[in-house]
């Protein structure tokens, strides 16, 4: 495992309750990135609690904490007398925003990007379809605002990202359908990483902005067709601008 940049300082006894979130947070972090880029891989066994905390200078239930986070993303599983293990990648909830967030600090594979995209793709035009329908007055300043801070910011700089995230988010909102909205954390995600990706070695190949403008019109429109259409160009054209840093 990785030292981590900062260190506790003495013991966790004693500390408030937003000290220990930081710290066990920090450490399920260390342990994932460390898992997600393949440092500990299925079937190895994470240090004890004891080696652990006393490699860093933290406490026992600091570690359990961290162990419990890395479990309930289906990353890891304890038993007892064996140890915590890292389980089969197919057990790994990749829709978790924070596992995405891992898998990008590290070189995602290229499959694991394309399939982003795939997902993307799947449920991205038909969210846009049903906003067109079903969105509110409400629904299209939000989107509008997002679009304005896009062109604003732009999408290198991260306030620009943000609104990218915002602009999505609200398509899903849009859509009324609770089960989608659901994953709109997922693609909010998956949008802000990639574009962090597709920038990593380059500036952006385009600006992205008027592909999103001619989605937002189509969505204001009223027009599922079009909306659907505009998102399948979008959607399409960021792959193909992320592909060139594969």
């Amino acid at each position: 495992m990785r030292q981590r940049k900062e260190q506790t300082g003495p013991r966790t006894t004693g500390l408030n309750t937003t000290s220990m979130k930081r710290i066990h947070g920090s450490i399920a972090h260390d342990l994932g990135v460390d898992i997600v880029t393949g440092i500990y891989k299925p079937g190895d066994t994470l240090p004890g609690e004891i080696e652990f905390s006393e490699q860093l200078d933290v406490s026992r239930t600091a570690y359990r904490e961290a162990v419990r986070i890395l479990s309930a993303k289906g990353l890891v599983e304890s038993r007892p007398r064996t140890g915590t293990r890292v389980t089969e990648k197919e057990r790994w909830n990749l829709l978790d925003p924070d596992v995405l967030a891992w898998m990008f600090e590290g070189e995602p594979s290229v499959e694991f990007i394309r399939g982003l995209f795939e997902l993307r793709m799947i449920i991205e035009p038909s969210a846009a379809e049903l906003a067109a329908v079903r969105r509110s007055g409400a629904d299209l300043a939000r989107m509008g605002h997002a679009l304005e801070e896009m062109a604003r910011h732009g999408l290198a700089t991260e306030a620009g990202r943000e609104a990218d995230q915002l602009f999505h988010h609200a398509i899903l909102e849009a859509s009324r359908n609770a089960p989608l909205m659901t994953l709109s954390s997922t693609i909010s995600a998956a949008v802000s990483w990639t574009t962090i990706f597709k920038q990593r070695k380059r500036k952006l190949p385009r600006d992205p902005v008027a592909d999103h403008r001619v989605l937002y019109e189509a969505i204001g429109n009223s027009d599922p067709v079009a909306a659907r259409a505009a998102m399948v160009d979008l959607v399409r054209l960021a792959q193909e601008d992320t592909e060139l840093s594969l």
